[in-house]
């Protein structure tokens, strides 16, 4: 796959967190790829300080620095990089650099169960307004991770991510698990339950969909094995159930229209905020 890969490297990245991980991903995602490269930091803006001129032109001192040692460590690895540093919003200028670009990378401030740090507004943000997918990397060593988990509604936009996910898997050798769940329509208790072979033809119903959704993977990649799985249950905990095993896992943002556009499913929402592997949001 060719064309640019934006990275949005932040401003405090160091050597040992997400920001980190997400460039190197960048970086070996373009040698496989025969992309381009190009590497972006947001530095904030003016606020009308005193003294405040001289702490951001320190602040794009340090951050081009940065760039400049990962734009030698693209290039040993033969990888055609640029490389700025801006002023302003880190969300208005990253989802600006998405229009041109093939894949936007941003890393994520989770760092696993527990720590009490989920990804903030703006990646929230830039994932659910960006015009290509968004790659969100955790701080989360997957090195013994196996496989591609895709989120399967029957949607068109689920179908798009279905399309990357089995792209994805059949470049690398992974194995594709798309997920498709589903739940009841809630009762009040003044109700004895459900119908009879209601909660079977639920499963039928998904089934089916997820069915539509794949025709013809098997024909696109004769030798990507496929695992489909439907059941009941919460969509992100069903696909969290999977991801935490898996390399990468791939869902569709429902955002439409001016406003809507800046605004995630609650599935993707869900996944980011806490991502338990690589995540890629497709629009």
């Amino acid at each position: 796959m060719n064309g640019t890969i934006v990275v949005g490297v932040a401003d405090h990245v160091d050597d040992r967190d997400a920001g980190r991980r997400a460039v190197s991903w960048a970086i070996e995602r373009a040698a496989r790829s025969g992309s381009v490269l190009h590497l972006v930091t947001v530095v904030g803006g003016p606020l009308g300080v005193i003294g405040e001129g001289e702490v951001l032109e320190r602040a794009m001192e340090q951050a081009g620095a940065r760039l400049e040692r990962y734009t030698h460590e693209a290039r040993a690895r033969g990888v055609a990089v640029t490389a700025l540093v801006y002023q302003g919003r880190p969300v208005e200028r990253l989802v600006e650099a998405s229009v041109s670009a093939r894949l936007l990378v941003i890393g994520s401030d989770y760092r696993g169960p527990g720590s009490g740090v989920r990804r903030g507004p703006h990646g929230v943000r830039i994932a659910a307004g960006a015009h290509c997918p968004v790659i969100v990397v955790p701080d989360i060593d997957l090195s013994d991770r196996e496989g591609i988990v895709v989120g399967a509604d029957g949607s068109s936009l689920s179908e798009a991510a279905i399309a990357f996910g089995a792209a994805e898997a059949d470049r690398d050798g992974q194995t594709l698990t798309v997920v498709t769940t589903w739940v009841p329509v809630p009762l009040s208790v003044e109700f004895d339950g459900y119908p009879a072979g209601y909660f079977d033809n639920l499963q039928a119903l998904a089934e089916e969909a997820q069915a539509i959704s794949l025709a013809g993977i098997p024909e696109d990649y004769p030798d990507l094995r496929v695992v489909r799985v439907v059941e009941r249950g919460d969509a992100a905990d069903v696909l969290n159930r999977f991801a935490v095993h898996a390399r990468l896992v791939v869902v569709g943002t429902h955002g439409r229209g001016a406003i809507a556009r800046f605004l995630l499913g609650s599935t993707s929402h869900e996944m980011i905020a806490a991502p338990a592997t690589i995540t890629a949001v497709i629009r």
